[in-house]
């Protein structure tokens, strides 16, 4: 374990191309999504510039805008920390994801052809793997991968940016449920599969709706725990 907090082998490599500032910034918003970095953990300037191979300015950079962003907090006199999400926080993001991706699941339902019901089922398969071999991490990315496909065989691409804004979030509260979640949530996803599938706008409509409500549950009573 490393000062600042971080398991061996969570920091990335910075090897893309552009400002070094935005890779910086796009490091450390994947270690707080993954919660590498925890809700509530202070962020040295100087650690994460060493683990991250840079120098401090746009490390300096990248946590001012991550609290631009509401990722970090700035506390005078204190410095940076990771920001600690409010039940009511949560509560309203999560609320408007179960709005998105309703709609998104309606559509899918209504223009999804083979190749996409495929893609789904392939997906699915992915994370039942994930969850069987206990890789909480891979089994965040293989839903977010599973939902961004349902958005994307939706065919709109305004719901499709709007839901782009909330993902990282998602992903963050959705991390401390994954395991609890396990199991459970791959048998929803078949179940939305089907109704895609069938092209049943209507059930696939209620079962992403349960579905989202579910994770929602479980991010407030673990909370609560």
């Amino acid at each position: 374990m490393l000062s600042t907090g971080l398991p061996q082998g969570a920091v990335p490599k910075l090897e893309r191309p552009g400002p070094l500032r935005d890779r910086v910034y796009e490091a450390l918003l994947e270690l707080i999504t993954t919660r590498a970095l925890r809700p509530g953990q202070h962020l040295v300037e100087s650690e994460l510039a060493g683990h991250l191979g840079v120098s401090r300015q746009p490390v300096r950079e990248a946590l001012q805008r991550l609290n631009t962003e509401g990722w970090v907090d700035l506390r005078p006199a204190q410095g940076a920390f990771v920001h600690e999400p409010t039940e009511e926080e949560a509560d309203q993001l999560l609320t408007v994801r179960t709005l998105l991706e309703a709609e998104a699941a309606r559509l899918a339902a209504a223009n999804a052809g083979a190749a996409g019901i495929t893609a789904l089922e392939e997906l699915c398969a992915e994370g039942e793997r994930a969850v069987a071999a206990d890789d909480v991490d891979g089994a965040v990315a293989m839903n977010a991968r599973f939902h961004a496909k349902v958005m994307e065989l939706a065919g709109n691409a305004v719901l499709a940016e709007l839901a782009a804004q909330v993902d990282r979030r998602v992903r963050w509260y959705y991390t401390p449920v994954a395991r609890q979640r396990g199991k459970q949530s791959w048998i929803e996803h078949r179940r939305l599969i089907a109704a895609i599938s069938d092209r049943d706008q209507q059930r696939a409509t209620e079962l992403m709706r349960e579905h989202t409500e579910h994770t929602r549950t479980s991010y407030h009573a673990r909370q609560r725990g």
